[in-house]
């Protein structure tokens, strides 16, 4: 059974930094496209960043220059590194993976259920 669990969130001030962690398992991220989306309250679910299968990575237009995403195999967990965080930041953040897929996309199946970021002004 594919399982992923977020950890790392927290409250931060503006301009900070956190780690996000996602602890995967039940499969390896060799053969899965995994990624990073966010939820703010009140806001439609956007994406953050994903590895493809074929290791292609993207950041959405709104973190690019302020994340990066990394995946350990050996420890099977993906981390999402956010540096200079703003108010607009604060959402529920969560990973997603899929084997069925070479990329990201709002459809992928299997979740997290969520790690919370607030950033104070």
């Amino acid at each position: 059974e594919v399982q992923l669990a977020e950890s790392g969130g927290g409250l931060v001030p503006a301009g900070g930094s956190l780690r996000l962690s996602c602890a995967a398992s039940g499969f390896t991220f060799d053969d899965h496209a995994i990624g990073w989306f966010r939820q703010a309250p009140g806001k439609e679910r956007e994406a953050v960043s994903c590895i493809g299968t074929d290791g292609r990575v993207y950041y959405g237009d709104s973190v690019r220059g302020r994340v990066t995403m990394a995946a350990d195999n050996a420890k099977n967990t993906m981390y999402l590194q956010l540096i200079n965080l703003q108010p607009d930041d604060t959402a529920t953040y969560y990973c997603a993976a899929d084997r069925t897929m070479a990329f990201c996309s709002y459809g992928m199946d299997s979740w997290g259920k969520g790690t919370l970021v607030t950033v104070s002004q």
